[in-house]
């Protein structure tokens, strides 16, 4: 393809303005792209004269038969010291969910640890996932469970013997009334070693990890697969009412515990060493849905949002590329660009096992996340925003 002058020109002032934006990000983004795993903390609480808080788990859960048993076996497994029971919450499964649930009990010799309630309809203006979890909440209090913190997870996530323990004295060592966990996502088959980092890159970037640790931060966030959440800063701000509608409720519940009442509270989100997702995409199908479902919404809806979205994604990530190839050595801002690009993306590589040799391909997954993006408004308009496990959630748009 031949380009001209001005048009070599206009790619060159391009390649200048992708630069200058990596150099925001890779200087005054909150250093998201050095997200690592927290290191481990002794087991041992701030005040032991307290002993260990008793802990409530809610797992919400609707047609997860494949994975509910090595999630229950790992819930009722933990090396905790404390008080400690789990809550499944079926939401109208139709799989047997339910009976695999309370099978992995009693194969691990534990029914006793587990409660399985079936939830009740879901109202209007509730989220599926959110109205299932308070069906958990309610039916803590209902049975009488002591409940100093609430770990809010999900039924396809595997957590080590110590992933409560570790939950509790970062809670309360460090005073946070909400510690959550990105869970290693399943990155095995070809798909998901090609594009399910980049997922925990761009959430980083969208949410830098050290600024939602910061309690002067607004940034608020969370990672639902694991959260574990002081009931009583669940009260204060407003419940899980509080966030009845919302389809992205991890995030929305962090800014709640947040930002309740007057300043700052501290809230900590890390990527997860060992607890893991045990869900697979083996086919880019499955990773395109996942984005899809949810994308739009980040963007509150907006096709003004959007647009600022797609030229954002071309500036960032497609831009140095395309300039680099079409100029050679004249388009140096653009090479430059792509080589930040690159090394932002490898600690995230690294995290996942992969090697760097896949960072130059990052432009290409984020045209593959642009393009979900942009079908997940279609959704929307359609009619079909936030569909998960054949229910659509997304408000309709008028």
């Amino acid at each position: 393809m031949h380009f001209d002058y001005f048009e070599k020109l206009a790619l060159f002032a391009l390649s200048l303005v992708s630069l200058a934006i990596w150099c925001v990000l890779l200087f005054a983004r909150g250093g998201f792209w050095r997200t690592r795993p927290a290191a481990p903390l002794p087991a041992v609480l701030a005040d032991a004269q307290q002993g260990w808080p008793a802990v409530v788990a809610v797992v919400p859960a609707r047609n997860e038969a494949d994975v509910i048993a090595q999630a229950v076996r790992s819930l009722l497994a933990q090396d905790y010291a404390g008080a400690f029971h789990v809550t499944v919450v079926d939401d109208h499964s139709t799989d047997g969910t339910a009976d695999a649930a309370r099978a992995a009990a009693l194969a691990l010799g534990r029914p006793e640890r587990l409660s399985v309630i079936a939830a009740k309809p879901l109202p209007a203006a509730w989220s599926g996932k959110v109205w299932a979890q308070s069906q958990g909440i309610a039916a803590a209090k209902s049975l009488g469970l002591p409940a100093d913190y609430l770990l809010l997870t999900d039924a396809d996530i595997g957590h080590p013997p110590d992933a409560l323990a570790q939950l509790v004295v970062r809670a309360t060592v460090e005073a946070r009334d909400l510690v959550s966990l990105m869970v290693r996502l399943r990155c095995d088959s070809f798909w998901e070693k090609a594009l399910i980092p980049a997922f925990v890159f761009f959430f980083a970037k969208l949410y830098p990890f050290a600024w939602v640790n910061n309690p002067r931060k607004r940034t608020a966030a969370a990672a639902g697969g694991c959260m574990l959440v002081k009931r009583t800063a669940l009260e204060e701000a407003g419940g899980i009412e509080s966030i009845r509608a919302e389809l992205i409720d991890d995030c929305a519940l962090a800014a709640r515990i947040k930002h309740r009442g007057t300043g700052g509270h501290p809230i900590r989100l890390d990527v997860a060493a060992r607890s893991v997702s045990l869900r697979p995409y083996d086919s880019p199908r499955e990773i395109w849905h996942m984005i899809a479902r949810t994308a739009f919404t980040q963007l509150r809806y907006s096709p003004w949002l959007l647009a600022g979205t797609l030229v954002g994604m071309t500036l960032i990530y497609l831009v140095p590329p395309a300039a680099a190839l079409v100029l050679g050595a004249p388009g140096w801002p653009a090479w430059i660009a792509w080589a930040a690009m690159c090394c932002a993306y490898a600690p995230m590589l690294r995290n996942y096992g992969r090697t760097p040799y896949w960072a130059p391909a990052l432009p290409l997954v984020a045209l593959f996340y642009v393009g979900a993006t942009l079908a997940s408004a279609l959704r929307y308009w359609r009619g079909k925003g936030g569909q998960w496990k054949a229910r659509v959630q997304a408000p309709v748009d008028r």
